[in-house]
């Protein structure tokens, strides 16, 4: 038998499901850090396939790491900010119901839990008891009626953790330029590849997905908008003459 993630002694079961659950920020990391190693390296591979200067490299890819960097992090913010503040629209709504129309809510309940299985006296306790609990009753509707979920990360580590990984990530790319590597651009590219692949296999163990699996799917995509970014600026050289 394998083993399992947690204990299912009753002891256990009482202080896991007591405790709040905890928001998540991996999404946060791996949505900056694959963005920034693409949007860097695409910034390195126009650049040299339009044939301009390593200066130019280091010059537009810093300031991409700044500027979209932040960008990514405030609209991370902003999008998180906005989902707590129509959870909070929404339980008002409900506590407004509920004051004013207690019957209606109690059969949107009673309605909720017979879907899930439950019926005659069984199901009748259980409306009872959920709407003795007005914060019970209004989180019942919020996760069930409108699909929300009570656990939200907190936007400014949400927005804060986007830029971190955006700007570790996205650096790789211009080591070998800013430390003035031969062959610079091979280096770069074998190192962000690496990075995607890592990021890729990282994020495996918070999915079904094999690690190699999800690493090559992440490499696959990044490698994608890099060649494509190759390409435009390899097409384009002549303006920049």
């Amino acid at each position: 038998m394998t083993e399992l993630e947690h204990s299912h002694e009753r002891g256990a079961v009482r202080a896991r499901l007591r405790e709040d659950a905890k928001p998540s920020y991996v999404r946060d990391f791996v949505y900056g850090g694959i963005d920034g190693a693409i949007t860097t390296f695409a910034v390195v591979a126009g650049v040299v396939g339009a044939e301009l200067s390593a200066t130019v490299i280091l010059i537009l890819g810093f300031a991409n790491l700044l500027a979209d960097g932040f960008s990514m992090a405030a609209a991370n913010y902003s999008g998180t900010k906005t989902v707590i503040d129509d959870i909070a629209r929404i339980r008002e709504i409900e506590k407004r119901h509920i004051a004013e129309a207690p019957e209606g809510e109690r059969e949107e309940v009673r309605q909720i839990l017979a879907a899930k299985g439950l019926d005659g006296e069984v199901l009748e306790t259980a409306v009872q008891r959920i709407t003795a609990d007005h914060r019970q009753w209004i989180n019942l509707m919020v996760t069930e009626e409108y699909g929300l979920s009570l656990t939200q990360p907190d936007p400014l580590k949400a927005g804060l953790m986007t830029f971190i990984a955006f700007a570790l990530c996205g650096a790789i790319p211009l080591l070998p330029f800013a430390f003035g590597m031969n062959d610079a651009f091979t280096l770069s590219t074998i190192m962000t590849g690496l990075t995607f692949f890592g990021i890729g296999a990282v994020k495996s163990r918070w999915s079904l997905s094999h690690w190699l699996r999800s690493g090559l799917e992440t490499l696959a995509i990044g490698g994608g908008a890099a060649a494509l970014a190759y390409v435009v600026g390899y097409l384009l050289k002549g303006l920049a003459g």
